[in-house]
């Protein structure tokens, strides 16, 4: 009792010295994988990058601990990284003070639910989503992953559009002109760095070589070049009047976002005291103000790219200060620095003192020394409602890929894995990293991929991991500040690269046709509806679930006859010839309300094509369950065949459907001469019974009889 509430109590039983310097060495190998790798999922989840390091201090460790799993490594992953960023973005400002809270407050709603759902033992609810669902899912977020990362390859800026294509295509508009060479650059030098490694030893930290390089050469050679200029720096007056323009229109939308707030309540105060008239006055007032609001919305948008898209020329003052010409309008002889210069505008108003004027790439930046405060989320209960449906998804998928990722350990290492308990650890996992400031998490293939390669015996390499990672946070922080943000999207799409599974429509294809439809239906609502991509996976789970009610409405019904085997097989299939005087009928699944009639209509179909037909025996070893409506049924079927001078009985029935037979007195109604144990032991009773004076020559229920020989 005590192993199943404390299960890393079992680590310790034989371990020793050597095991705890194999564990070190494990943990402090995935820590290197870890620490940029959190920093860049976090960017995909539209936090700033210290916020991956949070993710990644605490939930690995308590993932470890609670888990069953000794080598699964718990951290940010791509998947459930965009899963966070597709939930928030609706609700908040990606980077924003209350995105941030919203991604905390996701990570517990995670985290209780993975939680209940292990301490229930409801682990198989994972279930519903099926292997081609995720495959297409997978497969479509990997491409959405993917290409997230190009405005920060061509180090170009562009609002977010409503669908992902759209956003795609602005950014390949906007880096046709405005690509930023020295970052895209970078990107390319970091996917050198990390392929060249990998295939040279896929061992060596090749993310952390990568990561280290780069930022050193974007030390060096002053990579990032931001400089801070009053209003009057610029020597463009249209710029000086987009920027006038842009700051009044979202300063008018401050006092609509409050109206619109509190006309919310009044909407909500009219229904309660159900005055219809007073519902739809306020909601016309609601609509009114949400139009004026997105009016001045797309306004600043169009401000906003114009701005973005001005090239500035920066001529040095005799002061050592700088004064900003439009590209091309420079006076000739200035005394110029030869960078090209661009105003960093975001979604609030640009501060006509402190214009950041960008003359390089963006990096990082500046990371918060230290532990994060330790805190419980602020509960706000309509933000919980709306976050819901998104944690419900966000944890299935996070905790298949963290199943998937332990049961194949596990057939390598021949440990034995609980789905529940694993439940638990990740669920503890998230609900204490949401303490620690975390954002949703989920465990890792190619973490764990190398903490299985680098021998870990025990999750203690998952505490020197955490171990490492609170190192970092303490005292190595300002080493990351240079790191450009170019090659954090390179090491996003170096990982990525590794969920694209072309072979997995190939397979789900040829396991089940349908399977391969479905999988590439979702693979493509998926893209379409990016960045809302738990419309994808719902469409998914909906035609999975249509084509399994589909099949259980009409299971497969089969006539049977002898094979060359000598066994008992569907005729149509094997071309094999039936008896004209026995029909052997076997049903494959329950027997309920749903398909109880389509049993009876091919018994019916079967009664009306064979005109000597004398017996039927209902082949039972399939239906492993019946119900009221099947019972019902059944019973009826009886009484009509046995009344068209037809003989029936059935074999192989199981103990619980024979349960129900007794209770509802259906045994009793067929008989025990009726009911046989085995196939065999039917044919050979009824085979005597109705073949009495005949002049079949051979009996296809005794030897094959194949149709081509039976009209040869």
């Amino acid at each position: 009792m005590i192993t199943k509430i404390f299960p890393f109590l079992a680590w310790f039983r034989g371990y020793r010295l050597a095991d705890l310097r194999i564990d070190a060495l494990s943990g402090l190998t995935v820590a290197l994988v870890l620490i940029p790798q959190s920093m860049a999922y976090a960017q995909l989840a539209g936090l700033p990058a210290f916020y991956g390091l949070y993710a990644a201090f605490l939930p690995p460790v308590i993932a470890a601990l609670f888990g069953s799993s000794r080598q699964l490594a718990t951290g940010p992953v791509a998947v459930v990284s965009l899963m966070t960023n597709a939930s928030l973005a609706p609700l908040a400002t990606a980077g924003s003070q209350e995105y941030i809270a919203y991604a905390i407050l996701l990570a517990l709603l995670v985290g209780v639910f993975q939680f209940l759902l292990g301490l229930l033992r409801l682990g198989l609810v994972v279930n519903f989503l099926s292997h081609p669902v995720v495959n297409g899912f997978t497969n479509a977020a990997a491409l959405i992953i993917a290409t997230s990362q190009l405005s920060k390859m061509f180090g170009v800026y562009v609002d977010n559009a409503e669908h992902h294509v759209e956003t795609i295509y602005l950014v390949c508009k906007a880096a046709i002109n405005f690509t930023h060479w020295p970052s895209l650059v970078m990107g390319v030098i970091a996917f050198g760095i990390m392929y060249g490694l990998k295939w040279l030893n896929p061992r060596i930290p090749f993310v952390l070589v990568a990561v280290a390089v780069t930022t050193l050469a974007s030390w060096s050679i002053g990579f990032q070049n931001d400089r801070t200029a009053g209003i009057e720096a610029i020597a463009d007056p249209a710029a000086v009047e987009r920027i006038a323009e842009y700051n009044r229109t979202v300063q008018a939308m401050d006092p609509l976002a409050k109206d619109r707030t509190l006309v919310s309540q009044e909407v909500e105060a009219a229904k309660a005291s159900h005055d219809e008239i007073a519902v739809l006055e306020t909601l016309h007032k609601a609509n009114v103000i949400s139009t004026r609001l997105q009016g001045l919305k797309d306004e600043a948008g169009r401000l906003r790219a114009e701005i973005r898209d001005m090239l500035f020329q920066a001529e040095t003052l005799p002061d050592g200060g700088l004064r900003f010409y439009r590209k091309g309008e420079q006076k000739p002889g200035a005394n110029g620095d030869g960078r090209i210069w661009r105003i960093r505008v975001g979604s609030s108003t640009i501060k006509t003192d402190k214009l950041i004027m960008m003359g390089g790439g963006a990096v990082v930046g500046q990371i918060p020394k230290g532990l994060p405060a330790f805190s419980v989320p602020a509960f706000n209960l309509k933000v919980m409602l709306q976050l819901l449906p998104y944690a419900v998804i966000i944890s299935l998928l996070g905790f298949m890929e963290a199943i998937s990722i332990a049961k194949a350990m596990a057939a390598k290492t021949g440990q034995r894995l609980d789905p529940n308990q694993e439940l638990i650890g990740q669920g503890l996992a998230n609900v204490l990293g949401a303490v620690g400031k975390s954002y949703p998490v989920s465990g890792s293939f190619s973490r764990s991929a190398v903490n299985l390669q680098a021998g870990a015996v025990s999750g203690i390499s998952s505490a020197f991991t955490s171990l490492a990672v609170v190192i970092v946070l303490l005292f190595f922080t300002p080493l990351l500040y240079h790191l450009p943000q170019a090659v954090l999207a390179a090491v996003i799409m170096m990982a990525v690269i590794g969920l694209i599974n072309v072979s997995g429509f190939v397979h789900a294809w040829h396991a089940k046709w349908y399977d391969g439809v479905i999988s590439v239906i979702t693979f493509f609502a998926t893209l379409a509806f990016a960045p809302h991509l738990d419309k994808g996976i719902m469409i998914g789970v909906v035609l999975s679930l249509i084509v399994f009610l589909y099949k259980s409405m009409r299971p497969s019904v089969a006539t049977l006859a002898r094979a060359e085997d000598n066994a008992l097989r569907c005729a149509a299939t094997h071309n094999l010839e039936e008896c004209p005087y026995v029909s052997m009928v076997r049903f494959d699944g329950p027997l309920f309300f749903a398909n109880a009639t389509y049993l009876e209509d091919k018994i019916t179909e079967i009664m009306l094509s064979k005109k000597k037909l004398k017996h039927i025996i209902i082949v039972a070893n399939g239906i492993n369950d019946i119900d009221a409506s099947g019972e019902e049924m059944l019973s009826l079927l009886v009484d009509r065949v046995r009344s068209a001078g037809v003989g029936l009985s059935l074999s192989g029935v199981n103990e619980s459907v024979m349960s129900v037979f007794n209770h509802t007195h259906l045994r009793a109604k067929i008989g025990d001469e009726d009911l046989f144990p085995t196939m065999e032991k039917a044919i050979a009773e009824i085979h005597s019974r109705t073949h009495k004076n005949v002049t079949e020559r051979d009996c296809p229920l005794l030897t094959v009889c194949r149709l081509a020989e039976a009209h040869n």
